[in-house]
C-alpha cells in the first residue's frame, strides 16, 4: 500500500466516488481526457466534465504563508448547522432504556441572533456569510467604521478591487454611491481607532437555521429516514459529542503576555482536568479583550446573580450523568510557530462528523494508541504538571482518520504541531506554569467567597487540589479520588440522593402553589368566563394530578438520572 503513488491513491479515490453499480465493470467510458495537438491530455474528466481539486487551509506556517493542502476528490464538505451561541438552554433525562444506560442531554438556543466576529471578512469576498449580513438592512454592528456615499463611489472607482466583493456587498455600495447621501458599513473596513484598524469587528447575525430553515429542515428529513420514523413522530437529537475552542496565544514578553499554546490540534481530558480548565476558563490573547488570562463565562459576575459554584455543581452532574467526553480544539496558535485562527475549529468538526461513536470514544482511541498521555517533566529543576494537558493526537490518529478528507493524511500537521513543546521547551514550560498558576488563583476565588461550601464533593476536592496540591492526602493521581467523578459513584452518593429529594420537594411546592393559584381564580365568580375560555379547570385538575405524582414516597427515584437541585446558600 505505502508503494502506490499519491496521484493513483487520489485516482483511487475518485473512481470510488464517482461510480454507479450500474455501471457494471465499464468504468473507463466515463472517464476521459481532452485530446491536445494530436495526443492525450492530463487533466482528467469526468462525464466530459472538467474534475476541480479542492484545497483546504490548516493554519500558517513561521514565514506567515497558508498551510494548504489537498483534499480527497471524492471529499464532500459536511454542512454545519448552527444552532446555539453563548446562552443555551439545556436538559438531561434519563435514558428510557434498560441496563443502566447513560442519560442523554438536550440543548435548545434560547437567543434569535448570533453574536459575530467576522475576522476574514477584511479580505474581500472571502466571507460570503458576512458580507451577505452586513449588506442587509436593519443590522447591528459594532466596531466598523461608518463610510460616506463619497466613499462607495470611491470603492466603486477601482473596479478590479471593488469586484472582489460578492454580490450583496457589491449591490449595497452601488446602492449608497447612487443615493449620494447616508452611511454604510462595508465588510473590509474595520473602526479606526489610534489610526488602527481594530480587530474586534462585531454584528448580530439572524440565526441560519431560522432565516433559512432549508438545511435544517433537510437534516430532520435525513434523521426521519434513517430511523423510520412518520411525519409527525418527534426527532430527539441529544447532545453526541463535546468540541470546545480554547483560544492559545504564544509569549509576548514585552507586553507581559505569557504563553498558553501548549495544546496541540485535538486534546482529550478526562474530568478532573477539564474541570480544572472550566473552573479557571483561562483565555489567551484576544482581539475582545484587553489581555489574556481568566476570561471565560464563569469569571464574568455581572452576567450571572449565582455563585459560579452552582453551575459548576450542575455541570459536573451532567457530564457524570451522560458520559460525554471533553475534547478541545485550538484557536490562535499552536506552539509559537503555527497561527491557527479558526482553521481548526473548522476542520476538525469535519473529521469528528465522518467517526462512528466507537471510533470518537476516547477509551477506543487510547487502547489503539491514537491518542498520547501528556506526561509530566522536568525544566530547570522544577517538575512541570503538564498531566493537566490530558491526552493528544499522534500520526498515527491522523494516518487513520484523516484520510477520510485529506490525499495525504500524515502531512497536515508536522511533528512539532504535534508535539508543541519541540518548537520551544521554554514556551512549552512557561504556557504549562502558567496554567497551573491560573488553576490556582481561580480555585482560590472559591475559598476567598466563601462558595467553596457549596461544592459538591468531588468539586471541593477538585478546589483543594487545584489551591494546595493535595486534599486529606488525595492527589490528583490518586484512584479513590479520580473514582468520584464516575457515574457508579454519583450514583450511590448521599449528596447525589440529596439533590433528587431537594428537586422533589420543589416540585411538590411548585404544584401545591399552582393548584392553589387556579383554585383560587376558578372559585371566584367574576373569572367565571374566562375560565371556560382558558380550560383553567383542567388545568386545575392536571395540576392536582401530577402533586399527587410528586408526592409518592418514590417519586425521588424516579427523578434517578436527572441534575436534580443544587443547594443554594445564602452567603454571610
Amino acid at each position: 500500500l505505502r508503494r502506490i503513488p499519491q496521484h493513483v491513491r487520489a485516482l483511487g479515490f475518485l473512481v470510488k466516488r464517482s461510480y454507479r453499480p450500474e455501471w457494471g465493470d465499464d468504468i473507463r467510458s466515463h472517464f476521459s481526457v481532452d485530446v491536445l495537438d494530436g495526443r492525450p491530455g492530463h487533466e482528467l474528466l469526468f462525464q466530459h466534465r472538467r474534475l476541480v481539486s479542492s484545497y483546504l487551509k490548516a493554519g500558517s506556517d513561521p514565514d506567515g504563508s497558508w498551510m494548504v493542502f489537498r483534499l480527497r476528490t471524492d471529499y464532500v464538505p459536511a454542512r454545519k448547522i448552527q444552532v446555539e451561541d453563548d446562552i443555551t438552554v439545556s436538559a438531561v433525562i434519563p435514558s428510557p432504556f434498560e441496563g443502566g444506560q447513560a442519560s442523554f442531554k438536550f440543548v435548545e438556543n434560547c437567543e434569535y441572533r448570533l453574536f459575530q466576529r467576522p475576522d476574514d471578512a477584511v479580505v474581500k469576498g472571502k466571507d460570503s456569510q458576512a458580507e451577505a449580513d452586513l449588506a442587509a438592512p436593519a443590522r447591528f454592528v459594532s466596531n466598523f467604521e461608518p463610510l460616506t456615499s463619497a466613499d462607495a463611489q470611491r470603492i466603486l472607482e477601482h473596479t478590479i478591487e471593488f469586484e472582489k466583493f460578492t454580490e450583496p456587498m457589491r449591490i449595497r455600495i452601488q446602492n449608497v454611491a447612487k443615493a449620494g447621501r447616508g452611511y454604510f458599513v462595508c465588510s473590509n473596513s474595520p473602526r479606526r481607532i489610534q489610526g488602527k484598524p481594530t480587530g474586534n469587528m462585531r454584528y448580530l447575525q439572524d440565526r441560519p437555521d431560522l432565516t433559512d430553515p432549508l438545511e435544517t429542515r433537510a437534516a430532520e428529513m435525513g434523521l426521519r429516514l434513517r430511523r423510520n420514523l412518520g411525519p409527525n413522530d418527534p426527532v430527539w437529537t441529544p447532545v453526541q459529542a463535546v468540541l470546545m475552542g480554547r483560544r492559545n496565544n504564544p509569549p509576548d514578553r514585552k507586553a507581559g503576555i505569557k504563553p498558553l499554546a501548549v495544546y496541540n490540534p485535538l486534546h482529550y481530558q478526562e474530568l478532573p482536568e477539564a474541570f480544572m480548565d472550566f473552573i479557571a476558563s483561562l483565555s489567551g490573547k484576544s482581539p475582545s479583550t484587553t489581555g489574556a488570562g481568566s476570561e471565560g463565562a464563569l469569571t464574568k459576575g455581572p452576567f450571572n446573580a449565582l455563585w459560579a459554584v452552582h453551575d459548576l455543581n450542575n455541570a459536573l452532574v451532567s457530564y457524570i450523568l451522560t458520559g460525554l467526553q471533553v475534547f478541545s480544539t485550538p484557536a490562535g496558535y499552536v506552539g509559537s510557530k503555527y497561527r491557527v485562527d479558526h482553521d481548526l475549529s473548522l476542520l476538525i468538526p469535519e473529521i469528528w462528523a465522518r467517526l462512528t461513536p466507537e471510533e470518537r470514544d476516547a477509551r477506543a482511541l487510547m487502547e489503539k494508541g491514537y491518542l498520547e498521555k501528556v506526561a509530566n517533566f522536568k525544566f530547570n529543576g522544577k517538575t512541570l504538571a503538564a498531566r493537566r494537558l490530558g491526552w493528544r493526537i499522534n500520526e498515527h490518529f491522523l494516518h487513520a482518520y484523516f484520510g477520510r478528507l485529506f490525499n495525504d493524511p500524515t502531512a497536515v500537521f508536522p511533528e512539532d504541531m504535534l508535539q508543541p513543546e519541540k518548537q520551544s521547551l521554554r514556551d512549552f514550560a512557561d504556557g504549562v506554569a502558567n496554567i497551573v498558576e491560573g488553576h490556582r488563583q481561580a480555585a482560590q476565588l472559591y475559598f476567598d467567597d466563601g462558595s467553596i461550601a457549596a461544592a459538591c464533593p468531588p468539586l471541593r476536592v477538585l478546589l483543594h487540589i487545584m489551591t494546595q496540591g493535595e486534599c486529606d492526602g488525595l492527589t490528583l493521581e490518586s484512584r479513590e479520588f479520580r473514582s468520584l467523578f464516575t457515574r457508579a459513584s454519583l450514583l450511590k452518593s448521599t449528596w447525589y440522593r440529596e439533590r433528587l429529594v431537594r428537586q422533589q420537594q420543589r416540585e411538590v411546592s411548585h404544584w401545591q402553589n399552582r393548584s392553589a393559584d387556579l383554585k383560587r381564580f376558578t372559585s371566584q365568580s367574576h373569572n367565571r368566563k374566562i375560565s371556560q375560555a382558558l380550560r383553567l379547570r383542567e388545568r386545575l385538575e392536571f395540576a392536582r394530578k401530577r402533586l399527587r405524582e410528586v408526592s409518592q414516597p418514590g417519586y425521588a427515584e424516579k427523578l434517578t438520572g436527572t441534575l436534580g437541585a443544587d443547594a443554594i446558600l445564602e452567603p454571610d
